[in-house]
This record gives structure tokens, C-alpha cells and sequence, in this order.
């Protein structure tokens, strides 16, 4: 009976205990999607009328769309060490791609193939911290899923050692210029897979029918590397479904070459008919396409489609709704090896052609498709207007899963946005600068944008002005017009430009002064 007495109090403690306690919300899972090259217009709930993203689309009206959202940069790596360590292009150590050339012939595909010490991006330096090591502090496991382009094998620079518990994929983004690679890293080991040799670039052989499908047999092999890389994916959803997770999937796709699954390419040959073929060699790189605009719009769909298993995965094992997902993309499309947008309307209402779209600071070449999904704490079928970009990101994922923000972080975080709130602190200038395609800086103060081309090569520097709510597209010069916004913006530009360390970045007209004449 003493005994029965004894429980019976300990059960009435715990139950007193259980009233009072309170309960430990758990943190979110997050998933950053960053697909490459992808276009303001090249899903559906953005404006696409060619290329079918129905899952896509589905998870966007679960959300919030962000019609201002912004990359850091118009090319691929800068856009990636902006996104991860919060800082915009005057004070990042990467501003531009830098292939690291003084090691050797570092475009030769099969020189790499044979020597690993040619693979990668120029290291970062030493010391500095990404999202991933941040959330790896709050007790995340963290993963990489396809490109990685911000260092090399063998250095300091690679994902297991900025952040990322796992990784898998490209480390070079120049290996990524085909789909079918000899082989990927899984952590810092090359995983060889089943294919030949084919060079990313290979001309069209001579004396090849163009109108025949067995002509372009040698660009389809077997191992196709998306395959292996959401294989990889749905892998780590599974294995640390029980505990917070940062999974950044980096897919390639849809960056060319032309390369997508025939079941895809049946589909939209059967949609758009015949097509001219696209034939790399005389001035075209990557590979040939029989159906360029068929194999561009496959790549899309099947990217797509996996976006759809992953979510059914993530509903399936019950871990949906706590778990924040981000959709973007790393600048805006891409006019080379095949891609079309003209054709697709890309970057609709922006120009997505050469010298609008991808490489350039106009807006067709930075603003880009992005959405949040997180299910009863982002309102769904929502629109926000409110700018932002990549770098942003820090300081944001910081206020959700309450770490604290670097003080030297450029981003300002938008989840009272996100919550819908009315706290949002505004941009008082968003900035870009990037050393290629001429030369080129831009700054966005509310309606208005300043650009200048031109400030690395042998033309004329331009001083543009834009007012965006007028002139969305900025084809209206009114610089003339208002010189204290001028004057307003070189003074951002003076305070906000650091020089860079590495040469390749430097823009000898702004370390001269140019912007304080």
C-alpha cells in the first residue's frame, strides 16, 4: 500500500509539471532551392506560357510570391558567396567567376579529368563563415545538393569545410557545362560515374545529318548527373527527417548545355513541332540540339517534376509543415548553347537577351523568380512587393531560427514580411557591382536605379537612370533629369565599394575615383 501511495504521488508530480511546462516549439527544417540561370518568366505563376511547371506553381500559391527579389549578382558564383555570406558586391571577396587560370589549363575537360588540382573556383579565404555554419551552430545538419563553384578539391574551399555536413555534386562549375560528367563528389571524394568522354563544347561532327536523332546519340550517355544528384537529396531528407535540417539544393539545371531526359523532349517536340537545330562549333559552345527549345523547356519540366517528389516526400514523412522552403534562382536567363529567350519570353516584362538578361545589372539579369512556402506561418496565396535579395538571406534565416546576425552582415531581414507584419525595415540602397561584361555597378534607392556600363573596357562609361515604377524596363535614360539623385548615389557607391583582393574583381575607374567626379 506504501508503495501504491508513493507512485500515485510521483505520477500527481509529473502531472503538475506537465501543466506548467512550456512547450519547445521545434526549429524549422529550411530548404534554399536555387535553380541556375532560371529566368524572371520561366515558371507559370511568373508568367510562362511555353514551359509547364505545375508543381512549381502549386507550392508558390502555397506561399508568398516576391515580385522584387533580387540575386546578388548576374553570374553564377558571385550570386552563390553573396546568398551565403550575406554581403553584396562591394564588400564580397567574390564579385565576378574566376576560373583560378594561373594553375594550368583549367578549360581543358580532359586535362581535369586526369588531374583533380585543375577542378574548382580560386579558394576563398580562410575564416569565413557561411549560413550553413551558422545554422550548423544552432544544431542543423546540413547539406549541398549540385553546385558547389566557390573553391577547388584539395583547399580549405570546399563545402565540408564551409558549413556543410554533406555534400554532393560539381564542384566546378565548368564541369557542370555538361550533364553527363565522368564523374561528382560525394564530401571530397570523386564518385566516377558511367560515361564516356565527351568535352563540354565538342562541335557538331562533320558530315552529319543535323535532321537525324542518331547524329546527336554521343550527347546522351548513361549516368545523368540530376538523376544522382535528387537520388542524393531525397537520401539526406530521409535520414535526418528527425531533426532540423538546412538542405541547399543548388541544381544546375536549367544552365545549358542542352541536355534533358527523352521522355521530356518527346513531350514538348510532339507541342512545338519542328524546330532548327542548334550546332555547337563555329562560334556556338556547349553541346548540339536537335530540338533546342524542346530540350530547354524538358529540363525545366523535369526539374519541376522532382520539386513535386520532394514535397510529396516531405508530406509523406510528416515533416511538411515545419519546414520552410525558398524558391530562386541564381541571376536571370541565359542567351548562349542553345537557350532562347526571346522564344520563351525569359525574363518577361524585362529583356533576357544579351546585354539585358544573365551578366548584366539590369534588371532582366538580376531579378529573379522567388517564393517562400511555411505552412501556417506564411499566409498562402500571398504577394509581396517588398525588395530584396540574396544577401538578405543571413540575416533572415537569423531571425527565424533566433541566432545572432554579424553586425557586418549587408542584409536586412525580411521575415516580418514573410509573418505579415507591419515592422518591415526598408532597403535604403541596394547594391551591385560586377567587374565582367565591361564592367558594371548599379544601386536601386527605392523607385529609382543608377547603372553604369562600360567601366572596364575600351567604351565610353554610360550613367544611367531608370525610374522603375515608371519604367519597369528601363528603356527611359532620365539621369539628365536629376542630378541630386546622381549625387545621392555616388555617395552610397564611394562608402559602399571596398577594393577588391584579388585583381581579376578590380575596376581601376571606381579605385580612381570615378563615382566622386
Amino acid at each position: 500500500m506504501k508503495y501504491v501511495f508513493i507512485i500515485a504521488i510521483l505520477l500527481l508530480s509529473c502531472k503538475e509539471e506537465s501543466k506548467t511546462a512550456a512547450p519547445t516549439e521545434q526549429k524549422p527544417n529550411i530548404i534554399y532551392i536555387l535553380a541556375d540561370d532560371l529566368g524572371y518568366a520561366e515558371i507559370g505563376v511568373f508568367g510562362q506560357e511555353k514551359i509547364e511547371t505545375p508543381n512549381i506553381d502549386a507550392l508558390a500559391k502555397q506561399g508568398m510570391i516576391f515580385t522584387q527579389h533580387y540575386s546578388s549578382a548576374p553570374v553564377c558564383a558571385p550570386a552563390r558567396y553573396m546568398f551565403l555570406t550575406g554581403k553584396h558586391a562591394g564588400k564580397a571577396f567574390i564579385r565576378g567567376n574566376d576560373e583560378w587560370n594561373d594553375r594550368g589549363d583549367v578549360w581543358n575537360y580532359r586535362a581535369m579529368a586526369k588531374d583533380s588540382t585543375l577542378e574548382g573556383q580560386r579558394p576563398v579565404p580562410k575564416g569565413i563563415k557561411t549560413i550553413a555554419n551558422y545554422l550548423q551552430d544552432e544544431g542543423y545538419r546540413t547539406a549541398l545538393i549540385g553546385k558547389w563553384g566557390l573553391g577547388a578539391p584539395h583547399t580549405h574551399s570546399i563545402p565540408n569545410e564551409m558549413g556543410f555536413d554533406f555534400f554532393y555534386g560539381f564542384n566546378c562549375q565548368r564541369q557542370a557545362h555538361t550533364y553527363y560528367p565522368l564523374h561528382l563528389y560525394k564530401n571530397r571524394n570523386r564518385v566516377h560515374l558511367a560515361n564516356d568522354t565527351i568535352a563540354p563544347s565538342t562541335p557538331f561532327p562533320k558530315g552529319l545529318d543535323p535532321k537525324n536523332p542518331e547524329s546527336y546519340k554521343d550527347y546522351t550517355l548513361t549516368d545523368y548527373a540530376p538523376d544522382l544528384m535528387f537520388k542524393e537529396l531525397t537520401a539526406f531528407v530521409n535520414e535526418h527527417k528527425e531533426n532540423p535540417f538546412f538542405l541547399y539544393w543548388a541544381t544546375p539545371i536549367p544552365h545549358v548545355a542542352l541536355q534533358a531526359p527523352q521522355r521530356w523532349v518527346d513531350y514538348y517536340k510532339e507541342k512545338y513541332g519542328a524546330e532548327e537545330p542548334y550546332l555547337s562549333g563555329n562560334g556556338n559552345g556547349y553541346f548540339s540540339h536537335q530540338n533546342p527549345h524542346a530540350a530547354y523547356a524538358a529540363m525545366v519540366s523535369y526539374f519541376d517534376e522532382n520539386v513535386g517528389k520532394l514535397v510529396q516526400q516531405l508530406k509523406d514523412e510528416g515533416i511538411y509543415e515545419n519546414t520552410l522552403i525558398v524558391f530562386t534562382s541564381d541571376n536571370g536567363p541565359s542567351y548562349a548553347g542553345g537557350a532562347d529567350p526571346t522564344f520563351f519570353e525569359s525574363a518577361k516584362p524585362f529583356d533576357g537577351e544579351y546585354g539585358k538578361g544573365k551578366g548584366f545589372v539590369y534588371e532582366g539579369g538580376i531579378r529573379v523568380p522567388t517564393f517562400f512556402t511555411w505552412p501556417g506561418k506564411i499566409k498562402p496565396g500571398t504577394t509581396s512587393d517588398h525588395a530584396s535579395a540574396h544577401y538578405d538571406m543571413l540575416a533572415t534565416f537569423a531571425d527565424i531560427i533566433d541566432y545572432e546576425t554579424p553586425i557586418d552582415t549587408d542584409g536586412i531581414s525580411f521575415m516580418p514580411t514573410l509573418l505579415g507584419e507591419k515592422s518591415q525595415t526598408e532597403h535604403e540602397f541596394m547594391y551591385w557591382e560586377f567587374p565582367e561584361y565591361g564592367g558594371q555597378i548599379a544601386i536601386r534607392m527605392g523607385e529609382w536605379k543608377v547603372v553604369r556600363q562600360h567601366l572596364k573596357d575600351d567604351k565610353d562609361p554610360t550613367l544611367e537612370l531608370y525610374n522603375l515604377n515608371d519604367d519597369p524596363t528601363e528603356t527611359n535614360n532620365v539621369a539628365s533629369e536629376h542630378p541630386d539623385i546622381l549625387k545621392r548615389a555616388a555617395e552610397i557607391f564611394k562608402r559602399e565599394h571596398t577594393k577588391p583582393e584579388t585583381e581579376r574583381f578590380q575596376i581601376p575607374l571606381l579605385e580612381n575615383g570615378l563615382l566622386s567626379e
